[in-house]
């Protein structure tokens, strides 16, 4: 978007400068700039009043329905992450790998003792989703770098789906105990997102 926008401005003010003196040529260069700069905020303020709404129309789940979701979150990556310990090989997709298994179990400790001190307590359900259990299905099947592919594409939109759980919930939530585990276990899920998604490009 961007960019077209730019594209548009752009050959109108060229037009000008051409029958411009220096001084004038300066302000008119000026004015570009100032145009530029206005578009790149329009468009930045653009996407973020988007993704503020995507959040916004998401329902806000039960303090039950955030703490099973975020179980079975939690299950799947580190039953896909044991996979990888065998079926990948990149030595970064293994390392990813062995870091997903270890934040995530911190994760499900985490979401497990708020989950305890709820009143009425509540008890996650970790028991993988359908879908869940297919994708584990597919990974098994592969090997090399088909699963390193496979695997990684996954882990981008896995996490995806977990930080707007996490951001969800961390605003809008119901159950403090749960609302503060969500608050400190979204930034963890971003870092892990924007590190599959640098794996995704290699």
């Amino acid at each position: 978007m961007k960019n077209h926008l730019w594209m548009s401005v752009a050959p109108i003010a060229a037009l000008a400068l051409g029958a411009c003196s220096p001084k004038v040529e300066e302000k008119a260069d000026n004015a570009l700039n100032d145009t530029g700069a206005a578009v790149s905020g329009a468009v930045n303020s653009t996407g973020n009043a988007i993704d503020n709404a995507q959040q916004a129309l998401m329902t806000t789940p039960t303090g039950q329905e955030f703490a099973d979701a975020a179980a079975k979150s939690d299950a799947f990556e580190i039953e896909a992450a044991k996979l990888a310990a065998t079926n990948a090989q990149s030595p970064e997709v293994k390392e990813f790998a062995r870091m997903m298994v270890a934040a995530h179990s911190d994760s499900t400790a985490k979401i497990k003792a708020a989950a305890k001190t709820a009143s009425p307590a509540i008890t996650p359900n970790a028991t993988l989703t359908k879908d869940q259990s297919e994708d584990l299905a597919e990974l098994k099947a592969l090997k090399g770098t088909e699963f390193d592919k496979e695997y990684i594409d996954g882990q981008v939109d896995a996490h995806e789906d977990a930080l707007e759980l996490m951001r969800k919930y961390a605003a809008d939530g119901t159950i403090a105990s749960l609302k503060q585990a969500a608050g400190e276990i979204a930034p963890v899920v971003e870092k892990h997102l924007s590190s599959a998604k640098a794996l995704d490009k290699d």
